[in-house]
């Protein structure tokens, strides 16, 4: 008997002692340290190193509860984690963390340790804004999206992957907290900051053409079984550093339409943009940075994932030059969609990103709020219609100068 033949919640001592037996990765009795390093909610993550070799290991446990709230979780998310990790890593080499080993009983993941990359969001708001985002970004999204579509699969095969990505706990959170609440607020969980109930009111609870957009994407989301998803893909889980990106935490992966992922990135671009907008208005080399990033992200996902079309796909129908439009023309409108719920359920949700937090003056976080959910409104409502980066920005600048007038 190992100590490991029984799920139970690892603390640092277990997750090194789990690195040394389990894995061995290090020698018998080599002096190990080992912090937990992870800020989220429903896992643990250790980082284990070894003093004299400076080898080292990440070590990512997933609970049975919700941190915060006590709830129930299935721990399966840790192996279909795991899975798309695998799967990401074969179509985009280089751009996840290598696996070494998956529990199911542990419901444990040991991974490559990439401590030296940097959390994307952090990076940007230090104004640390790579040249080759949009480049790797959008490489990740194209090598990893349309290739597990039934464009290119074996549909047999994509039913069975359909079928073991299902993941209804994760997806309910996305489909209550992000194409829900945000627009009715059923459970009481919205946060609106003080000042902004009157505007909340009237631009999401009151607008119904915005929710009835709103039920298309949310319904696509539930129903149009298109792509293998990363699911949460923010700049949170994208870190980052002058050699390239590392993306991770697939753990809501599932198959859902792929404009999902692509949306969720240029949304949170643009939250970092709007903080530089009203925090540092005069620092217009960052913000010139952001928006070149945006611009490129979506005109080179738009570009490679027709690259990649011509490249892969062989069925006669699917070959033909008009599918071929109708199917990309719908993956980026949405894309533009579901960047517009991601920046209005940020807002007012209960799942704040630091972009907003850290602006504590009201003179300035309300207005904030008020350009994001504008430019989040007229993302959804026009996401039919924006077939560039370019109208992107503008649309933002546009929002940005003119308020109301949209």
């Amino acid at each position: 008997m190992s100590g490991f033949d029984r799920f139970f919640l690892m603390n640092a001592e277990d997750a090194a002692r789990y690195a040394a037996e389990v894995l061995h990765l290090f020698e018998s009795g080599e002096d190990l340290r080992c912090r937990e390093i992870g800020d989220g909610n429903i896992n643990y993550v250790f980082r284990i190193e070894s003093e004299a070799s400076g080898r080292s290991v990440i070590i990512k446990q997933a609970d049975r509860l919700l941190r915060s709230s006590g709830r129930p979780l299935d721990v399966r998310r840790s192996k279909i984690e795991a899975r798309a990790l695998q799967l990401e890593s074969a179509l985009a080499p280089g751009l996840v963390p290598e696996i070494y080993h998956c529990d199911e009983i542990m419901a444990v993941i040991a991974m490559e340790d990439i401590s030296d990359y940097r959390n994307l969001r952090s990076e940007l708001a230090e104004n640390r804004i790579y040249p080759h985002l949009a480049e790797q970004i959008s490489s990740f999204l194209a090598d990893t999206l349309l290739p597990s579509t039934e464009l290119v699969l074996d549909r047999r095969e994509k039913k069975e992957r359909v079928c073991f990505f299902t993941n209804p706990e994760l997806c309910e959170i996305t489909e209550d907290l992000v194409l829900t609440e945000p627009y009715d607020n059923y459970k009481n969980r919205n946060i609106v900051t003080p000042g902004n109930e009157a505007f909340v009111e009237e631009a999401l609870y009151r607008d119904e053409t915005l929710k009835a957009e709103v039920g298309k994407l949310r319904c696509a989301f539930m129903n149009n079984a298109q792509a293998l998803l990363h699911g949460d893909l923010h700049t949170g889980s994208i870190f980052a550093n002058e050699q390239g990106v590392k993306i991770i935490d697939p753990e809501f992966a599932f198959y859902g339409p792929m404009g999902y992922d692509i949306g969720n990135v240029i949304g949170n671009l643009f939250f970092s943009r709007g903080n530089k907008a009203f925090t540092a208005p005069d620092d217009t080399e960052p913000a010139a940075a952001l928006d070149r990033t945006i611009c490129e992200l979506y005109d080179k996902t738009r570009e490679k994932l027709s690259g990649k079309y011509n490249e892969l796909v062989e069925f006669s129908l699917y070959r033909s030059g008009q599918f071929k439009s109708f199917y990309l023309d719908g993956v980026m409108a949405d894309a533009i969609g579901y960047a517009g719920t991601e920046l209005i359920r940020r807002v007012v949700g209960d799942s704040k990103v630091s972009e907003l937090t850290s602006v504590q003056d009201p003179a300035l976080r309300l207005p904030l709020e008020r350009t994001l959910i504008r430019l989040g409104s007229f993302l959804v409502k026009n996401r039919g219609r924006i077939c560039s980066g370019a109208e992107l920005t503008e649309a933002f600048r546009h929002i940005l100068t003119e308020g109301e007038s949209l």
